[in-house]
This record gives C-alpha cells, sequence and structure tokens, in this order.
C-alpha cells in the first residue's frame, strides 16, 4: 500500500499509526503503535509520539521532543525544541502509574516555546503562547502569553503572534493581521473580526 506521507529512513513507525496525507517525519523520530498525526505536519529530529496521542493538522513539532501518552494538540500547534510534557505527578521509577495518567490538552494554533515543560493535566488555551522555558503548572486562556517557572500571564497575543494593547474601550488590534481583540468584562479575550 502506498504512503501519502514521507519519513526519513531513520524513523521509526510501529505498526497501527495513523499518519496523514503530506505529514514529514525526519531523522530519529518514533512513532508508537496507536498514535494519530493528521495532516501536512512537520515531525522534525529525535520526536517520539506515544501511544494514544492525538496530533491534529499541520501541527509543527520541532526537533528533540518527547509526546506522551495523555497529550492532545489541536490543529495548527507549534511544539518548540525540546519542550517537554509529562503524564504522571509523582512518578517513580519502582511505582507503576500508567493507571494514573493525566491527560495535556493543547488547543488549536497554541505555541509552547523551546524548553518549556508542561506538567500533565494542564490545558493551553486557542493561540496561547508560552514562552520559552517556561513551567506551565495550570490551565492558560486562550490568547494568553506566559513566561516564566511557575508560568506567569505577562499579556495578550493574537492569532498572528503579536502582543495586543488593549485601549480604554478594552479593544486591541493585531500589528500585522488588523484582526481586532475585546478584553472582555470576564477577563477573556475573543477576536472580533472573523476570516
Amino acid at each position: 500500500m502506498e504512503t501519502t506521507y514521507q519519513a526519513h529512513a531513520t524513523a521509526v513507525i510501529d505498526e497501527g499509526c495513523t499518519i496523514g496525507t503530506g505529514t514529514r517525519i525526519w531523522h530519529f523520530s518514533h512513532l508508537m503503535t496507536g498514535c494519530t498525526v493528521g495532516n501536512d505536519c512537520t515531525i522534525g529530529q529525535n520526536v517520539v509520539i506515544s501511544p494514544e496521542v492525538v496530533i491534529g493538522n499541520r501541527v509543527k513539532i520541532q526537533n528533540n521532543v518527547s509526546v506522551y501518552t495523555g497529550v492532545t494538540c489541536e490543529d495548527e500547534v507549534f511544539l518548540g525544541p525540546s519542550c517537554v510534557f509529562t503524564n504522571v505527578i509523582n512518578p517513580r521509577s519502582a511505582i507503576v502509574r500508567k493507571h494514573e495518567f493525566q491527560p495535556t490538552h493543547v488547543e488549536k494554533g497554541a505555541t509552547i516555546g523551546a524548553n518549556a515543560t508542561i506538567i500533565c493535566g494542564c490545558r493551553i488555551g486557542r493561540y496561547a503562547m508560552v514562552g520559552a522555558g517556561a513551567v506551565v503548572t495550570k490551565d492558560i486562556p486562550p490568547y494568553a502569553l506566559v513566561v516564566g517557572n511557575p508560568a506567569r500571564q505577562t499579556g495578550w497575543i493574537s492569532e498572528y503572534g503579536y502582543r495586543l494593547t488593549f485601549d480604554n474601550q478594552n479593544i486591541a488590534v493585531c500589528a500585522e493581521s488588523g484582526e481586532t481583540y475585546q478584553l472582555t468584562e470576564a477577563g477573556t479575550v475573543c477576536k472580533l473580526t472573523e476570516e
């Protein structure tokens, strides 16, 4: 059967993986039985995608990322080089805790920066941006910009990755796209203009 994706000769792809059309898998990566990878994804060098992981369409996973069981990444997520996911809160070598895996969900368009660590059980909102080296220990709202250890919100970010500055009417415009965003009374951000 003809494959509809490209994989480097050194990549290991176990039987039972689902891999979408147009996806590219680079050197020394390992996709394990039962994982799902969408269409038009880029899987960098030395990436591991564990069983039951779900990766959406047009996701970019940079080099040296391990995506462990329990992680779901929606469409257009960016995982920066060497970012880290966990799936157990209190791991011990001598104690099996596979039944205690906690899910991590990365929503559409979110970015996780290089060397960031995502503690399991967190949800990262749509188009949120996690700065390089940040340690995420709790849920991140959509469009939030977070940095540091532990990660703290320092602002809001547009779908194009630009910091949003809100006026006295709680309206901000993306510097690149011209799209308009509103800071709500509930302290969340929503996009007012649609594509």
